[in-house]
């Protein structure tokens, strides 16, 4: 028999040997995945797949119980990646929060992400955006969308199960990046200098002729750059349209990719589109997100807007309202 000594020494190197392996790193990702790396990959316990259909797909947990990728776990939209702040609405909760909610889910720094969007409209994909966005803040790196979502992968006849998936639960640690979020302050700091904000509402609420019901002015942000996030979405095959095709929508403004670019709309969800064109596919450097957005940005009066917004607007919307 051996001598517990040389018992316990032999332990003692299985265990040093053990502890001096590095982490196993996550499998490489590219900010879209195809529905072919994702079946290729759909085995790896490294690998978290994230069903996101929500009330934004006009969706939810019922369709997911359903039909699902297999071993996805469900991820409500908003649900805990979104909260509300005093009167402003649909900011980042805390990273201890995040923290948390991303362990529950079975999250580690050693594990990819998969958002999995419903691939049903441009508003639709800002949700997945804002997941991987709020996922990229943290210091998580390994983390991609499906490209063209559940859509894509029903449409090849891929295989779906039913029921629920009940997480694993892991430890997420972020580390989170400050140069990726701004607040009110950051922004108003930006005016008349050579930042660009760059607004991904639709036309008419960027003139100030609509609004979202929490802001409390009708306008922008001036000097703001006005690029509807939709433009880069096509409907017809829920996919974010080629590459091509999204930098000839960049305006000429825009040209250069080192300028600093902050993001926003009206709660921070269709900004995160934008954020995730510029920053992730086309290689812009330095592009932040302000999730107070014009909700926030409206409700302090000492802040000024443009606007080419009429009395006659105001006349119309009194009548809309009065009669409508």
């Amino acid at each position: 028999m051996f001598p517990l000594t040389r018992i316990a020494a032999v332990l003692g190197m299985v265990l040093a040997t053990a502890l001096a392996q590095p982490a196993l790193a996550a499998p490489a990702v590219t900010p879209l995945v195809t529905t072919q790396w994702l079946a290729d990959h759909i085995e790896r316990k490294d690998v978290v797949i994230l069903d996101i259909r929500s009330p934004f797909a006009k969706s939810g947990k019922d369709d997911y119980l359903k039909g699902h990728i297999p071993g996805a776990v469900w991820s409500e939209y908003p649900g805990y990646w979104r909260t509300d702040r005093g009167s402003v609405v649909g900011v980042l909760p805390s990273v201890e929060k995040l923290e948390a909610a991303l362990s529950e889910i079975g999250v580690s720094e050693d594990k990819a992400v998969i958002i999995v969007p419903a691939g049903g409209d441009s508003s639709e994909f800002g949700a997945a955006a804002r997941i991987y966005w709020t996922f990229k803040y943290l210091g998580h790196d390994a983390v991609a969308i499906l490209d063209g979502g559940h859509k894509a992968w029903t449409a090849e006849k891929r295989p779906l199960e039913t029921g629920n998936v009940t997480p694993v639960g892991d430890m997420f640690i972020a580390e989170p990046r400050d140069s990726y979020l701004v607040q009110t302050s950051d922004v108003a700091k930006r005016l008349d200098t050579s930042a660009i904000l760059v607004d991904g509402r639709p036309a008419e609420q960027f003139a100030g002729k609509d609004k979202h019901s929490k802001a409390t002015r009708f306008g922008r942000i001036p000097g703001a750059l006005g690029l509807d996030q939709a433009g880069f979405y096509n409907d017809a095959d829920g996919k974010l349209k080629p590459q091509a095709e999204i930098a000839a929508l960049v305006p000429e403004t825009l040209a250069d990719k080192s300028v600093e670019i902050v993001s926003y709309c009206n709660t921070g969800h269709w900004a995160a589109t934008n954020w995730f064109v510029l920053h992730e596919l086309l290689g812009y450097e330095n592009v932040s997100l302000y999730d107070d957005s014009m909700v926030g940005w409206s409700q302090d009066d000492t802040l000024p807007m443009a606007s080419e917004r009429t009395t006659l607007d105001d006349l119309r919307a009194f009548l809309g309202d009065l009669f409508g």
